[in-house]
């Protein structure tokens, strides 16, 4: 079994978000317009990353591709998401794409694991909170970058 990283990006600011959490777990990264079914089902720790577009959209990428995540069985999967969103800009649906993903892979049967604390953020709304937590790690790029590589440090430890 491994872990693998599965993600979408328009300008590459997730793509190397993903590349760098892969070459942490030593994962295999892979873009979801070249992901099957079977990528998302036989892996020790399934890992998704995902940009809010808009107003609390999934990246295109995922929009059109979701439906093979759909389609896997991920009922002993364990699934860590992270997402990158501008809470400024967008501060009502800061990382919503994290939330949908979550409630995708719920539905398959998975088990999520990286919530993370929602201190040090400044935003006003998201889908992907449950019980006053992300449901998982949370990036913003355009403002806070300074704290990227510590947030992914953290998060890293509890999925190991």
């Amino acid at each position: 079994m491994s872990i693998t990283v599965v993600f979408g990006s328009d300008s590459g600011c997730t793509k190397a978000i993903a590349t760098r959490i892969g070459k942490k777990l030593n994962a295999t990264v892979l873009n979801i317009t070249k992901a099957k079914t079977a990528d998302f089902e036989d892996c020790s720790l399934l890992v998704l990353g995902c940009p809010t577009y808009g107003v609390g959209d999934l990246q295109a990428d995922w929009e059109e591709r979701l439906g093979v995540l759909e389609e896997a069985d991920l009922s002993n999967t364990k699934v860590a998401i992270f997402g990158t969103g501008d809470q400024v800009t967008y501060p009502d649906s800061f990382i919503d794409a994290v939330g949908i993903l979550y409630d995708t892979v719920v539905a398959k049967g998975a088990t999520v694991v990286g919530f993370t604390d929602t201190k040090g953020y400044d935003f006003s709304g998201s889908q992907a909170l449950r019980d006053g937590k992300f449901v998982g790690l949370a990036l913003d790029e355009d403002n806070q970058s300074s704290k990227t590589e510590g947030r992914i440090t953290e998060w890293i430890k509890q999925l190991v």
